[in-house]
């Protein structure tokens, strides 16, 4: 039996919500949500920090405009209240 790398974990605070990482797609997000049965997600970063939170109206949004695509990552998009990123 080989012995096996520890896996890093987010901080308990981030581990006690639902929670994607920046990178993932706008449709994962949505599947995570639609699993977690939950109307928000915290994003986390690379590190496991939390970096923001997402809700289920935002995507929705975002996923009805013209800017849409289904490649479009978490980290591409807007905060709430700024100019979108060309």
């Amino acid at each position: 039996m080989t012995p096996t790398q520890p896996r890093t974990q987010p901080s308990t605070q981030a581990t006690a919500e639902p929670h994607v990482w920046a990178d993932m797609t706008v449709e994962v997000a949505l599947a995570v949500m639609s699993g977690a049965r939950t109307a928000r997600l915290a994003i986390l970063d690379a590190d496991g920090r939390r970096t923001g939170l997402v809700t289920r109206a935002q995507l929705a949004g975002f996923r009805a405009s013209a800017a849409y695509t289904d490649q479009v990552r978490l980290s591409e998009l807007a905060p709430a209240g700024t100019t979108p990123r060309p």
